[in-house]
């Protein structure tokens, strides 16, 4: 390759990748110093220079002159040397296909996590490219790609998984999804296998601020900031509550999300893959908090116990398998919602003390019919136990240990 064609090629490259065209030779003629040490077999360092005008490439060993500092035993001045060798345009012609590509590869990394950087919990919109058994790549735009996640935790350790459980994806697929992080090619912190080969940019289907975005799409009212996305609790794409408040006193938020006929959140759901998304009124008191959380069931009372944030909620006796949900699914979402312990039970109780009733536990402890898990105050539970089990759908996953 002549050396005018070589730069040629560099200008090409540099238009097409989008990179600037004299980065991209600096890092060429620094990579081209390494190769021509080892090849030269030089004592001393090199450093070589490419005419931006000829492409002319120049090779030069560094000399030190004088004597090295007494402390760091490094040298402060050097001497170039000529040591350009006849056939130096083949040689880098040989090797710059290589470094061109590591070079260009690098380079725009850099520059997707520059543009990229800033945007992290934006949603976008990708099309989907291809699909592995651990991850689908979606191109966001021309030139720029993101990674889908969905890694098997157990085989992958320190991987993610950021695709709902109840979602596949195809070719050619229109998806919106939310930008979580990206790489950091000048990162020194630890790479997972394969890294350098995967897009820089990765994308999620589970977060719970996907719905946040969906939601300021679908509401103008959101969008505005009249009203408040105040909390979120997602099992993505099973179900999800999303806790709103307005800032206006004469507009209902939960109206505004779910929109004429539900229309709103109709759109939400079906990007969501029907996924199902309850939409509360977030309150300043916990009491109120705590029962809208726990719609659609009906809710008599609330006892909030706030030194050790924990919400006694009584439920008619019919409510009580609709508060906790199936497998404990409601109670564990307005649990995370609102970021208090909730324990449910039958209006039937009403009568008894809800805090540290000595009498109420005895006699729950009697009843097999009651869950047998005791909380951290020593208080039981006192939700009905699934059929066939001795734990309540919220504590069921203790019944293997």
């Amino acid at each position: 390759m002549a050396s005018s064609e070589l730069i040629e090629a560099l200008q090409a490259l540099a238009h097409e990748r989008k990179i600037d065209e004299f980065y991209l030779i600096e890092r060429l003629e620094q990579s081209l110093a390494k190769s021509y040490e080892r090849i030269l077999d030089l004592e001393w360092d090199a450093r070589v220079t490419i005419d931006r005008q000829t492409g002319k490439i120049y090779v030069y060993e560094l000399v030190p002159v004088g004597e090295p500092d007494e402390e760091t035993g490094e040298y402060a001045e050097f001497e170039e040397r000529d040591v350009t060798p006849d056939d130096v345009s083949r040689i880098a012609a040989q090797n710059a296909k290589g470094v061109i590509a590591s070079i260009v590869r690098e380079a725009g990394r850099q520059s997707i996590y520059e543009e990229f950087s800033g945007r992290v919990g934006d949603l976008v919109t990708g099309t989907v490219l291809q699909g592995t058994p651990d991850f689908t790549i979606i191109k966001i735009r021309d030139g720029v790609e993101a990674e889908l996640p969905h890694y098997d935790a157990k085989r992958n350790p320190g991987e993610r998984n950021e695709r709902p459980a109840n979602e596949h994806y195809r070719h050619n697929q229109r998806l919106k999804v939310l930008i979580i992080d990206v790489r950091d090619p000048n990162s020194d912190a630890p790479r997972l296998r394969g890294e350098q080969a995967r897009p820089a940019i990765i994308v999620s289907r589970t977060h719970p601020d996907l719905i946040r975005r969906l939601f300021e799409i679908e509401v103008p009212e959101i969008y505005e900031g009249v009203v408040e996305i105040k909390s979120v609790a997602r099992e993505p794409g099973a179900r999800s509550k999303v806790a709103v408040y307005s800032r206006e006193a004469n507009l209902d938020p939960v109206g505004a999300c779910v929109g004429p006929k539900g229309s709103r959140v109709r759109m939400v759901v079906e990007e969501l893959r029907n996924e199902r998304v309850d939409v509360i009124q977030w309150s300043d008191d916990p009491a109120v908090y705590v029962a809208n959380a726990l719609s659609p069931a009906k809710v008599s009372r609330v006892t909030i116990d706030e030194d050790n944030n924990y919400a006694t909620v009584v439920v008619p006796d019919d409510q009580l398998s609709l508060a906790i949900g199936k497998e404990g699914q409601n109670a564990r979402l307005a649990a995370r919602l609102t970021g208090w312990h909730i324990d449910i039970k039958p209006a039937s109780f009403q009568g008894a003390s809800l805090v540290n009733d000595t009498e109420l536990v005895e006699e729950v402890e009697e009843d097999d019919e009651f869950c047998v898990f005791v909380n951290e105050d020593g208080s039981r539970c006192r939700n009905h136990a699934r059929p066939g089990s001795r734990y309540c759908g919220i504590h069921a996953s203790l019944e293997d240990e």
